[in-house]
């Protein structure tokens, strides 16, 4: 790999590490790049690569958050604990399911969240306390821990943005205290699929290890920008990454 693209894939990695701080989705950046840079790279190797350097910055980025806010350790501790499991199991299955199967789905509920967020300006801005009901809290680890956590042992980009919506919309929370479980969530998605990546020799090891390092510059400076400027902050970039992220898969539902 030459000088040129090695600097542009340290770069997305950065990039990627500081989108996923603030409100998840970095994996948008940093798959492409990577399929674009080694296009002989199989899929799920590209998908190994990426978790090796994504859950250095997630774990910094969750980090980063428990040392300057508080995280609700009775919600984010069980979602993170059951995301292990599930995002092992979506790994172990990144194969076997085509992108056709699961691009359609991702789209409507991409476009139904967006729809959604722009509806309730005041949805994330303020945290509220009394959405937080043992019912819910139930709900939000099954959602967070199952249900996205094997998405993204399967697929991947837009995990920590999911993950974000579900804390907010659910339990209530805001934009940056959502945004703190979900890192702690997305680190154990992100140890999830990385052990069975491993075994089954899917991980670019210097490489992901070269881009962990850009990711966890990447996760600090976010993490530390989110705090300082809030959720109003956390929700603009929220909507561009989903218009991102829309767009993305749109393009590519509509190439295939």
């Amino acid at each position: 790999m030459d000088a040129v693209t090695l600097s542009t894939l340290l770069a997305a990695a950065a990039m990627a590490g500081w989108v996923d701080a603030v409100v998840g989705g970095g994996g948008l950046l940093l798959l492409p790049a990577l399929l674009v840079a080694a296009p002989g790279l199989p899929v799920a190797t590209a998908l190994g690569t990426n978790k090796l350097a994504a859950i250095f910055g997630t774990a910094t980025a969750a980090a980063t958050y428990a040392r300057r806010t508080k995280v609700d350790w009775r919600v984010a501790a069980p979602a993170a604990g059951v995301a292990v499991l599930s995002a092992g199991v979506g790994a172990a299955l990144a194969g076997a399911v085509p992108a056709s199967a699961y691009r359609p789905v991702v789209l409507v509920v991409l476009v139904s969240v967006a729809v959604f967020v722009l509806l309730r300006p005041r949805m994330g801005v303020v945290a509220v306390p009394a959405r937080r009901t043992p019912v819910r809290v139930g709900v939000v680890i099954a959602v967070a821990g199952v249900g996205i956590a094997l998405y993204d042992g399967l697929i991947g980009p837009g995990t920590g943005t999911f993950l974000v919506l579900a804390f907010t919309a659910v339990v209530g929370a805001d934009f940056v205290h959502g945004s703190a479980m979900a890192k702690v969530v997305n680190a154990g998605t992100n140890l999830g699929a990385l052990v069975v990546f491993g075994v089954t020799g899917h991980v670019w090891w210097l490489l992901g290890a070269g881009m962990a390092v850009c990711n966890i510059a990447g996760a600090v400076l976010g993490a530390r920008m989110a705090l300082r400027r809030g959720s109003g902050f956390v929700r603009v970039v929220l909507l561009v990454v989903v218009v991102a992220l829309v767009a993305k898969l749109g393009h590519d539902q509509w190439v295939s």
